[in-house]
């Protein structure tokens, strides 16, 4: 009996640690293959967590926010404020007879000539004022999409808004006509594909005078050019006045000096881009 009851206990025994064994067993594999299974898992997600952090250059990353936008805006605007300055300095001499505005384009031409081949400057200067314009409007562009999708708050702070409100509601509709106006201007002008009013009904490249004339002694040409010049005249009085709230230099205390300048800017230039319609269509030059 006493046998029996040993032999029993053994099997009882040799059962539970059979059982214990196998839980281990088992235990063992799941641990196995979990860990398999999760290292496998593991190396697809590193690789794809480093290939995202791969950083963008630091000016593409700065334009891709609204501060950088607004200084694209600022830098191409002020670059074209001086081209449209010097441009209209340099139409001056018209005043001065045929031969001093024809010789003042000769001029541009030759810029850095000999350095340079002759025309090559002044085509350099043309695609750097044309990437200028392309990154204003697309800034413009972008900053609008923002304003208009991601937040409430406009472009203009509600301080700047007030002393420029009409110069401001109507800033996207003027840059509109002023690009018009450009393109208008070059086909008129530089390429003379509107322009076909002169000798025997050609554009005469190098005659820049008489091709001026022959353009503004048209009446609606001539009115074109005074209605573009004024809505170019609000913008510049609006772009001027930003420039600053662009770069953060808005201070309420420069605002009197900022309205200043604005103004001072845009009645030169339009006062003296509007003096050559009215001055052909007068007679005054001829």
């Amino acid at each position: 009996m006493v046998t029996l009851c040993l032999y029993i206990g053994q099997c009882h025994m040799a059962g539970v640690l059979s059982q214990r064994g196998s839980r281990t067993s088992v235990k063992a594999i799941l641990m196995a293959t979990t860990s398999s299974t999760l290292d496998s898992k593991r190396e697809p997600v590193t690789a794809t967590a480093i290939g995202t952090r791969r950083k963008r250059p630091f000016l593409l990353d700065l334009y891709s926010t609204a501060v950088g936008k607004k200084y694209v805006m600022a830098i191409s605007g002020i670059a074209m404020m001086g081209f449209v300055l010097f441009h209209m300095i340099g139409n001056l001499k018209m005043y001065m007879g045929e031969t001093a505005l024809n010789h003042y384009a000769e001029f541009l031409k030759e810029l850095l000539y000999p350095l340079a081949p002759k025309g090559v400057v002044l085509w350099i200067l043309r695609g750097g004022l044309i990437t200028m314009l392309l990154l204003h409007l697309h800034a413009a562009w972008s900053l609008t999409r923002l304003n208009r999708f991601a937040r409430a708050v406009k472009y203009q702070g509600p301080r700047d808004y007030q002393v420029a409100k009409f110069a401001s509601r109507t800033m996207r509709w003027t840059g509109i006509i002023v690009l018009s106006y450009l393109i208008w201007h070059i086909l008129d002008l530089t390429l003379g594909v509107v322009n076909t009013t002169g000798t025997n009904g050609e554009f005469v490249k190098g005659e820049v005078y008489q091709n001026v004339l022959n353009s503004l002694n048209r009446p609606v040409v001539a009115a074109f050019y005074v209605v573009a010049n004024v809505l170019l005249g609000i913008h510049l009085f609006h772009g001027a006045w930003s420039i600053f709230q662009s770069l953060g230099w808005n201070n309420p205390r420069f605002n009197t000096w900022r309205r200043g300048f604005a103004t001072a800017f845009a009645t030169i230039v339009v006062v003296g881009n509007v003096s050559f319609p009215i001055a052909v269509i007068a007679g005054i030059v001829k």
